[in-house]
């Protein structure tokens, strides 16, 4: 059988491979002119660095299927994510833990005493939050919602936190010790030769072509079966409306040594108009020292247009109207099926990406053991 997979990021690499193996021929297809999608790395001409193009990727996890699935195909060094922020012209440290609420408030709390102390800055009058605000103040109170939340929230997506669902807040730790590990996952890293090797490995196996500058709309050719997983409204043309996306711009910085110390610093105040600054020789500590000049970028969010690259899935009340809309097209459509970020318009980080994606391979998989050969359109509910 002959298959299309349309985009060479993380979810198509492994949908590709899985068909390879099964000894198909797949044509991977990727408008741009390299593999990887977003997770994108390279190295910087110009120092030397290796820089996530289109912003930084840790990669952390608690699937131990994933973790040894990615080690297959590069080498992933230990890296803790360790965030800093400022806000109110003081450096902090994120997310917010016991060091940043002493800091903030200029105590010498122990962990029980802290958790008293923002219990009771907490609104207690919010039962059930229903915006992002109102799980904040009932979270950690005004100060505290008001000096790291509130104005990155507003640059980040544009609009007030209280047209925001809750849900966002609640993926963000609160912690009463001093750990600032960002992420609590048990496998953490970064991969030595960077997220585009570890999926050109991935793709490197027979009966795989991949195609890149080129465009799934193009394409002439017929297949038996679709794996899309561009923008769902794109599939469609955009026949009944455009989904909602953030987009991010980039200013490049280059500086002699260091320029901000860390790898990534937050920038919470509103009248600040980037989000964040990223040093990238820091997210490659075992090299770091290597490289006499440093490459950093400032991190501006706005709302995509029709040329921009989609990065956040908006998922207000009129988009999730809208994606049941295309969700409804999609599942009378036949021989295609939609998967990953965009294909499903769903923010996924890096591990629930490979991880839906190996979920859809072993349904592939046992469709090819079948007397009829038949997929989902979709192999995860996208609502």
């Amino acid at each position: 059988m002959r298959f299309c997979v349309a985009g060479a990021g993380l979810s198509g690499a492994v949908i590709a491979r899985t068909l390879a193996q099964c000894g198909h021929d797949v044509i991977v297809v990727d408008e741009r002119s390299h593999v990887g999608g977003n997770c994108h790395t390279e190295r910087d001409p110009e120092t030397g660095v290796m820089v996530h193009r289109y912003g930084p990727h840790i990669f952390h996890t608690a699937d131990e299927r994933v973790w040894q699935y990615v080690q297959r195909f590069g080498t992933f060094r230990p890296y803790t994510n360790r965030v800093k922020a400022v806000a109110g012209g003081r450096v902090h440290v994120l997310p917010v833990n016991l060091l940043t609420i002493n800091q903030f408030f200029g105590k010498t709390m122990d962990p029980g005493e802290a958790r008293a102390f923002v219990a009771a800055k907490a609104d207690r009058s919010i039962v059930e939050p229903r915006s992002f605000e109102e799980q904040a103040l009932k979270m950690v109170g005004s100060e505290l919602y008001q000096a790291f939340f509130r104005g990155y929230t507003r640059k980040q997506w544009g609009i007030d936190p209280t047209e925001l669902p809750a849900s966002i807040l609640k993926r963000l730790p609160l912690r009463f010790d001093y750990d600032d590990n960002y992420f609590n996952h048990p496998y953490q890293g970064i991969p030595e030769d960077g997220y585009t090797s570890v999926i050109q490995n991935i793709l490197n196996v027979d009966g795989i072509e991949v195609r890149n500058n080129c465009s799934f709309e193009f394409l002439s050719e017929t297949f038996d079966h679709v794996f899309y997983t561009g923008p769902i409204d794109r599939y469609f043309g955009f026949r009944i409306g455009r989904l909602a996306y953030r987009t991010l711009d980039f200013e490049r910085i280059v500086a002699d040594g260091d320029f901000q110390g860390t790898a990534v610093m937050n920038y919470c105040d509103e009248d600040v108009p980037y989000t964040r600054i990223t040093e990238h020789k820091y997210f490659a500590p075992w090299e770091k020292d290597n490289f006499s000049k440093t490459v950093c970028f400032r991190e501006y969010s706005r709302s995509a247009g029709e040329n921009d690259i989609p990065y956040y899935p908006v998922r207000l009340v009129n988009d999730r109207i809208l994606l049941d809309n295309y969700i409804s097209m999609a599942r009378k459509e036949k021989n295609v099926s939609f998967l990953g970020r965009l294909g499903t318009y769903r923010y996924l980080d890096m591990d629930v990406t490979i991880k839906e994606a190996l979920h859809a391979s072993d349904v592939i998989e046992r469709a090819f053991q079948s007397s009829s050969f038949s997929l989902p359109v979709f192999f995860v509910d996208p609502n």
